[in-house]
């Protein structure tokens, strides 16, 4: 028998809709409606600005490849990935590690040390431009001028200049912003493991370090997976703080400022648009295993 529409069945599920659909109408167009829109003009022939548009069969993720700026900026991009997440992993779970000991005025560091977070990549690249300024001795200022009047005059370098290691040392602002966010997660994840599983451990007469090494290590194992997603995504698409420091210059191009540079300044849609679905690929290499991953793990066993 066919059930009749009755007001008190929508009550239930209505209100719910009505407040979540302009979230999904948003997300529908500005998100998943852009992509599709991106995908679209990657796969175009639109060179220039009145070229129709059409179907190039994906030459254009191939000729990509022929451009001399496009693999340094790969090899940048690689670069700054690996300095800026291992740098941020590491000193925020060294911080953490020290607070999570107990130390007076802990809800001090704490904010100190996530103050930066709540700075953007523009404000903190205008002053990190500052301090990593790459001028000779006698004109020195910043991080140089320091080491120049401490007697450190060996670790004055170039710093974002250097043609080998500028991008590791554009990677320092960013683990300076960032690590404070990193060290949150981790205390969370120390403070989350029981003492119960501590203290047995001890009485089975382990040592401290063999206590973090094989009790609370392996716990935080979904915390590092967590940031590691988190600086991963947002290292590929650093745009901001470059452009704040460095502008556009070759020995700092990365595949963010090559879709700028392609799209703005050489007024080719289809090239800028082909950068940024690698960069969307990119990111959807390390967003979906974690999201498989998380889905796994909440199943009911």
């Amino acid at each position: 028998m066919r059930r009749r529409w009755t007001p008190g069945r929508s009550r239930r599920w209505l209100p719910g809709l009505l407040l979540v659909s302009p979230s999904i109408l948003a997300i529908g167009l500005f998100v998943y409606g852009l992509i599709f829109w991106n995908t679209r003009v990657a796969v175009s022939g639109r060179h220039d600005e009145v070229t129709p548009y059409g179907f190039d069969k994906g030459r254009n993720f191939v000729d990509l490849w022929d451009d001399p700026s496009w693999p340094p900026a790969v090899r940048h991009a690689l670069l700054f990935t690996v300095v800026f997440v291992g740098g941020a992993l590491l000193l925020g779970a060294f911080l953490a590690f020290l607070m999570e000991k107990g130390i007076r005025w802990e809800a001090g560091f704490r904010a100190v040390y996530l103050f930066p977070m709540a700075i953007s990549f523009i404000a903190s690249g205008v002053v990190w431009r500052w301090l990593m300024n790459p001028a000779p001795p006698e004109r020195a200022v910043g991080l140089n001028q320091l080491f120049g009047k401490t007697g450190l005059d060996a670790l004055a370098n170039n710093w974002w200049q250097d043609p080998a290691w500028g991008m590791a040392a554009m990677a320092l602002p960013a683990i300076w912003q960032m690590s404070g966010y990193v060290m949150a997660l981790y205390l969370a994840g120390f403070r989350a493991v029981p003492e119960d599983l501590r203290e047995a451990a001890r009485v089975d007469g382990a040592s401290e370090w063999k206590v973090y090494r094989y009790v609370v290590f392996p716990q935080l194992r979904p915390v590092t997976l967590s940031a590691l997603i988190i600086l991963g995504h947002i290292s590929l698409k650093v745009f901001d703080l470059i452009m704040a420091i460095a502008g556009k210059q070759i020995i700092t191009y990365v595949p963010a400022i090559a879709t700028y540079v392609e799209v703005f300044d050489s007024h080719d849609p289809a090239n800028g648009a082909t950068i940024a679905t690698y960069l969307l690929l990119a990111v959807a290499v390390l967003v979906i295993p974690y999201l498989v991953w998380s889905v796994r793990a909440e199943r009911p066993r």
